[in-house]
């Protein structure tokens, strides 16, 4: 009998693997749950995803946007775990509402990469994201030593119910509060250019004047500039830092109307390579961050824009 049977060996042997290749040539499905495609940052992310997993042939890839509403991101990733995605990609816009439907991603066997924006649970997969305090710090001690230590600095905030919100911001405070000739003005420009520009032309309409911004994204640092040039007020006259460093950004730098911007990686790439790990059966790291660097007008040229 096993004379008869070795002949036709590699040929059972093949029709055992193929079933495995086909499922696998289908591709592990990659979604990817986004709070807003409105924000420039958040729209690249989503596309710097798409983009990686169209290298890779094993894997495809579907994606959503939440127009900036945690209700429909919610309905979005359950619409997610119905279809039964490999793995899920969550960029969120509040931190405490997304927990109960990651949880129950991971509960029906659905790795979780949190990107980016954190959450206050702890049950996902691995989290990837850069050190918002210290992007917050880079900024504030950049300015604080430009003014000299004097002067008043507005922070423009991002979305409130965003970590990565509240930690620039601590970043920024806690070198602020070292330098007690120096006033700090807040204002929330949800990190929307029109938000910031609507905030900032009633800071300017009222007369308020400053000596320097730090903004919590470049997208909103544009609506202030367009502002300042309605008014007269020459973008290169204040000190400008920003967050991201966009090719708007690089521009911006180049010309002298925008001083600085901490680069702060889209980590699309960085997202999918952990995902392939993970679909693997790999073990990864809970946690992976991306080096982030404030680039001002003496490296613009050397430092590649995230966008």
């Amino acid at each position: 009998m096993s004379r008869v049977l070795s002949p036709l060996l590699p040929l059972l042997l093949l029709l055992c693997v193929a079933p495995l290749a086909a499922q696998e040539g289908e591709g592990w499905r990659i979604a990817f749950a986004q709070d807003t495609l409105a924000n420039d940052f958040r729209r690249a992310q989503v596309d710097e995803v798409r983009d990686a997993v169209a290298e890779q042939p094993l894997l495809r890839f579907v994606s959503s946007d939440a127009k900036g509403r945690t209700s429909l991101l919610l309905h979005q990733i359950e619409q997610f775990i119905r279809e039964q995605v490999d793995l899920l990609v969550v960029g969120t816009n509040d931190a405490s509402a997304v927990v109960p439907v990651v949880d129950k991603a991971m509960a029906a066997g659905i790795p979780v990469i949190i990107l980016d924006r954190g959450i206050e649970g702890d049950h996902y997969t691995t989290f990837i994201n850069s050190d918002n305090r210290l992007i917050g710090r880079l900024a504030g001690e950049y300015i604080a030593e430009r003014l000299g230590g004097r002067g008043r600095v507005l922070l423009f905030e991002g979305l409130q119910t965003a970590d990565v919100t509240q930690l620039r911001s601590e970043g920024f405070l806690q070198v602020m509060a070292r330098y007690p000739e120096i006033e700090v003005l807040k204002r929330t420009g949800n990190y929307l250019r029109k938000d910031a520009l609507i905030e900032m032309e009633k800071l300017v309409s009222a007369g308020v004047r400053v000596d320097a911004i730090f903004s919590e994204s470049d997208s909103m640092l544009s609506g202030v500039r367009m502002v300042l040039d309605r008014h007269g007020i020459a973008p290169g006259s204040l000190i400008t830092i920003g967050c991201d460093y966009t090719s708007e950004a690089r521009e911006a730098i180049r010309s002298g109307r925008q001083t600085g911007s901490v680069k702060f990686p889209l980590g699309g790439r960085e997202t999918v390579a952990a995902a392939l790990r993970i679909l693997r059966g790999e073990t990864l790291e809970r946690h992976i961050v991306i080096p982030v660097e404030l680039v001002t007008r003496e490296r613009v040229e050397q430092v590649e824009p995230v966008f």
